[in-house]
């Protein structure tokens, strides 16, 4: 609508604010839907996207205010970017503006950018001045290297490609391959396709150190020696400088292939012409705050929606993609051996329950150890732990190191250079580690349990000629870290690799001959009933990497438990039975994926506040019955505190939300969240719903 008075134009504007709802904002210039704008808010200045014009504002005219500055320097956003951003709010139950202006890199939504002393024409100006001065030529065009240089793809790899790309607009195929079974050439050949046809293809993974070797292959298969390749990859262990420019890139269709993590689902690309999600079971693909949507999903939809096929790759699917694909909702195809001829490795299972052990091994696998190190072959002992030891205990009085703002241990760690020192891993703190025990005055204090730190202590003594290497989020917190040393196992540098889930997946260890797995029981008896399916996941996963290029590899898994499913589906590298064992178990209770849940987390400085909250959100639709109208088909458990109920002096509750109907479940939480909204205005509670938890 555009006011009497000439020029005066009304917009709706999506912010990054915790509010529900738009805000009304007048322009003296036209302005179109998916244009970011600057404008006030309170006493500050925001970057908004416009998602409505001329619409009758929803407060009176004389409170609407002026806008401060259209920005043009990037076009529109697309209608179909739009239509992700609104379904991903309404799923997720929050805000349009905290989902949209996320998606951004941070120099795009940063209004100081603009109108700042040293903003001079905006982020996107100051980069292509940085570019021309740099590089100062042309970038070449993207060429597909030729048949020659791509390896020769075997009959179950062939027809995998086959069937994707015989898919005509929208499809998902979830390809579940035995590890080695070489998914990677799969995705390359259909990606070439693609690429062929003159479209974009988004390529998403985990984890960020998967990135490197992905973005090596890309490269070589795609660049046919061109200096200038048109691949773009984006992830949060770059720069915003860095994260602008590969946004930019994809965004414009300069690239052709955007590889990254969980974020880049939301880049806009206009030519988007397929969607591969690697390892599509991996948990990092839900994001653990803010909009907590995951991207898996978030892909499939936008498959959907834009009408291009999405590949969903893993050696052990998700139970709900699996379950998908039983219904005949995803076409399955599956890669039963290995692309090298070579046979999966031998899963054995060293019983511990009458064993000693020496610092946590057993003789069987210091044995096997041993004999593969004297044959010139690579180990890998693979525990889920990293630090020195979980704990540091009194022997006298039974003192144990508790971190003083959490309901956790703290954990040693020692560093290369230093003092060691206890550390917290939920929120972050540490302290010096005490020179006698705080509450007898004893000097014995003696760590508990083991960590990848003193497994490598360990390893170094027992096998002093042996190199050793130990990849962790500790050993890899500088920029590159995480590449080196991966790069100095690939090249035999090392002989003994110690690692956590890091080294569990995605890389190709052409010398490694045998899998140590110490304390993989720890997870057996976890709370949360995803426990069983990660196990296997990341098991089935850290298991095949041994043995990728020549036979004879074997994976040695310490238990107290040899009779747990889990491991005898392990042993028999058989995905599909125990698939079928945790699907009649979740099945019988009514568990996803034959249910759909939503978890409230309150949080407090005390637990009472927490609770209280709950409680009365948990009674919200006793009080207005009619505006809750699908109440019965939705179960809303009693709340209760977290296993670690305090974390940074911030004590924390959870409610849980359960339907057998989707759909009934989200008209439910439309109404709750608005409810909530207003509830938590008025206590000193701050609370986060989660729809679709991947953790309870």
């Amino acid at each position: 609508m555009q006011d009497a008075q000439i020029g005066q134009f009304f917009i709706r504007v999506g912010l990054d604010v915790p509010l529900p709802g738009l805000f009304d904002y007048r322009s003296a210039q036209n302005v179109e839907v998916g244009q970011r704008v600057i404008v006030p808010f309170g006493r500050r200045q925001l970057v908004g996207l416009v998602v409505a014009v001329g619409e009758h504002p929803a407060v009176p005219i004389e409170q609407i205010r002026d806008v401060v500055m259209v920005l043009d320097d990037l076009p529109p956003l697309p209608d179909s970017w739009l239509r992700m951003m609104r379904f991903a709010a309404g799923y997720y139950q929050r805000p349009l503006g905290e989902v949209m202006m996320p998606a951004f890199p941070p120099p795009l939504r940063k209004a100081a950018a603009y109108t700042g002393k040293r903003a001079a024409g905006g982020p996107v100006a100051r980069l292509a001045r940085r570019k021309r001065n740099t590089v100062g030529t042309t970038p070449a065009a993207f060429h597909s290297a030729d048949s020659a240089s791509s390896p020769e793809l075997n009959a179950d790899q062939r027809a995998a490609v086959d069937k994707i790309l015989a898919l005509q607009g929208h499809g998902v195929i979830l390809l579940r391959g035995v590890t080695g079974s070489g998914k990677t050439e799969v995705y390359l050949h259909a990606a070439r396709e693609v690429l062929s046809q003159g479209k974009q293809v988004l390529f998403l993974v985990p984890e960020i150190n998967l990135t490197p070797q992905l973005e090596s292959a890309l490269r070589q298969r795609f660049s046919a020696g061109c200096s200038t390749v048109e691949l773009a990859v984006l992830h949060s262990g770059l720069s915003d400088g860095e994260r602008l420019e590969a946004w930019l890139s994809a965004f414009s269709g300069k690239a052709r292939v955007l590889l990254g993590t969980r974020m880049a689902v939301t880049v806009p690309m206009p030519e988007l012409g397929m969607i591969i999600v690697d390892e599509e079971h991996d948990a990092s693909y839900k994001q653990q705050d803010g909009l907590r949507y995951s991207a898996r999903d978030l892909a499939v939809w936008r498959g959907h929606d834009e009408g291009v096929p999405v590949v969903l790759g893993s050696a052990t699917p998700s139970l709900e993609s699996w379950n998908h694909a039983l219904q005949g909702r995803y076409h399955e195809v599956v890669l039963n051996r290995r692309a090298r001829d070579v046979a999966l490795p031998v899963v054995r299972l060293v019983d511990t329950r009458r064993l000693r052990l020496e610092q946590g091994f057993s003789p069987q696998i210091l044995e096997a150890m041993n004999e593969r190190l004297q044959q010139g072959e690579q180990v890998l002992v693979f525990i889920n732990r990293r630090g020195y030891a979980p704990v540091l205990s009194c022997t006298s009085c039974g003192w144990v190191s508790q971190c003083s703002r959490c309901t956790a241990y703290t954990v040693l760690h020692r560093g290369r250079t230093g003092a060691p020192r206890l550390q917290c891993h939920h929120c972050g703190g540490y302290v010096q580690v005490p020179r006698a025990c705080p509450e007898c005055g004893d000097q014995d204090l003696k760590p508990m349990g083991r960590g990848t730190q003193r497994i490598e202590e360990f390893l170094a003594d027992r096998f002093p000629e042996a190199r050793i290497a130990r990849i962790d989020a500790d050993s890899t917190r500088l920029k590159g870290s995480a590449e080196r040393l991966f790069a100095q196992v690939h090249s035999g540098e090392v002989d003994i690799l110690v690692g956590t889930q890091m080294v569990a997946k995605g890389h190709d260890f052409a010398n490694l001959g045998l899998v140590a797995v110490l304390n993989a029981d720890s997870m057996l008896f976890a709370h949360d009933f995803r426990a069983p399916e990660r196990l296997f996941a990341q098991l089935m996963q850290v298991a095949g990497r041994a043995g990728r290029h020549k036979e004879g590899g074997v994976v040695m898994l310490q238990t107290d438990y040899p009779d747990q499913p889990v491991y005898r589906a392990l042993q028999k590298h058989d995905y599909p039975g125990f698939a079928r064992y945790a699907l009649d178990e979740r099945r019988s209770l009514g568990l996803p994926p034959f249910a759909y849940q939503a978890l409230l987390m309150a949080e407090g400085r005390e637990l009472v506040q927490a609770i209280e909250f709950l409680h009365t959100a948990r009674n919200l639709p006793e009080l207005n019955p009619a505006a809750y109208t699908t109440r019965e088909h939705v179960m809303l458990y009693d709340p209760v505190p977290l296993r670690v109920v305090r974390v940074a002096n911030v004590e924390r509750a959870q409610l849980l939300v359960e339907s057998p109907s989707r759909p009934a479940l989200q008209r439910f939480l439309a109404q709750w969240s608005a409810d909530l909204f207003a509830l938590g205005r008025e206590g000193r509670v701050r609370y986060s719903l989660e729809v679709d938890p991947f953790e309870i």
